[in-house]
C-alpha cells in the first residue's frame, strides 16, 4: 500500500477516535488533506483511497495542478489555506470551493466584487489570529466579531467560520478554545483548527475541520 494511503488510514482512525473522545456531539470532523508542494501523481493515490477535501497554501501552486484532477474526480472540494493577495482573488474565486484566510477589510471588497462578477461564491471563513503574532496573518481576536459582520452586513459575503493557527511552541488548546467562543458570538457553527501536530486536540476542542498535511504525505525533504 502506498505510505500516504497508510497514514491516511491512520488519521482517519485517530480522528474517528478523537469525535468518540468529545461524546460524539457535534457533526463529523471534515478532515482536509493539505497538498501543497505535492504532485499530482503523488496527490492521486489518497484521492483513490477516499479522500475528498484537500487544502493548498498558494494560488498559482494549485491552479497547475487541480484541474484536471478535479476533472478527473468532480466531487473534490479544494479549499485555500494560505494567505490571499488582493490580485489573486478573481483566479481563487474561479478555483476554490472554500476560502479560509478573509482576513481584512480590503480583501473583503475585492471577494463581495469579483463573486458578484463570476456568480460563483466560495464558502468563506475569517482567519483569527488567536496569538496576536505580528508576523501572521489574520483578524485580531478582538476586531472578529465586528469584522464578520462588516463582511455579512457591508460587503455581503456568507462567513461560514472562523480558522486559527495557534502559536508554534505553544499550549493550543487556548487557541482553539478561543476561536470556538468568538464562533459562538458571531453565530458561526464551523471551525477550522488543528494540523498535523494537534489535530486530535482541536477535535476535543469543538473543531469541525482539520487541516492534516504531514501526518498524511508526509514531511517533504529537499537536498
Amino acid at each position: 500500500m502506498n505510505q500516504s494511503v497508510e497514514r491516511l488510514t491512520a488519521v482517519q482512525a485517530k480522528i474517528a477516535a478523537a469525535e468518540k473522545s468529545r461524546g460524539g456531539t457535534g457533526d463529523p470532523v471534515t478532515l482536509v488533506a493539505v497538498s501543497k508542494t505535492w504532485s499530482a501523481d503523488e496527490i492521486r493515490p489518497v484521492i483513490e483511497a477516499g479522500a475528498r477535501v484537500f487544502g493548498e497554501n498558494k494560488v498559482q501552486e494549485a491552479r497547475d495542478k487541480w484541474p484536471g484532477l478535479k476533472q478527473d474526480f468532480p466531487d473534490l472540494e479544494l479549499r485555500l489555506l494560505g494567505p490571499l493577495q488582493t490580485n489573486k482573488v478573481r483566479d481563487a474565486v474561479a478555483l476554490f470551493d472554500v476560502i479560509e484566510t478573509v482576513d481584512r477589510e480590503k480583501l473583503a471588497a475585492e471577494l463581495s466584487r469579483e463573486i458578484r462578477k463570476q456568480g460563483r461564491a466560495p464558502r468563506l471563513y475569517v482567519q483569527v489570529n488567536t496569538g496576536r503574532e505580528p508576523q501572521k496573518a489574520g483578524i485580531d481576536p478582538d476586531e472578529t466579531v465586528a469584522f464578520v459582520t462588516r463582511c455579512q452586513d457591508v460587503h455581503g459575503l456568507e462567513i461560514e467560520g472562523l480558522m486559527c493557527i495557534p502559536p508554534a511552541g505553544e499550549d493550543p488548546a487556548p487557541h482553539f478554545d478561543l476561536l470556538a467562543k468568538l464562533a459562538d458570538e458571531t453565530g458561526l457553527k464551523r471551525r477550522s483548527m488543528g494540523m498535523s501536530g494537534d489535530y486530535e486536540t482541536a477535535i476535543r476542542h469543538g473543531a469541525s475541520s482539520v487541516r492534516v498535511g504531514s501526518a498524511i504525505f508526509g514531511s517533504r525533504t529537499y537536498a
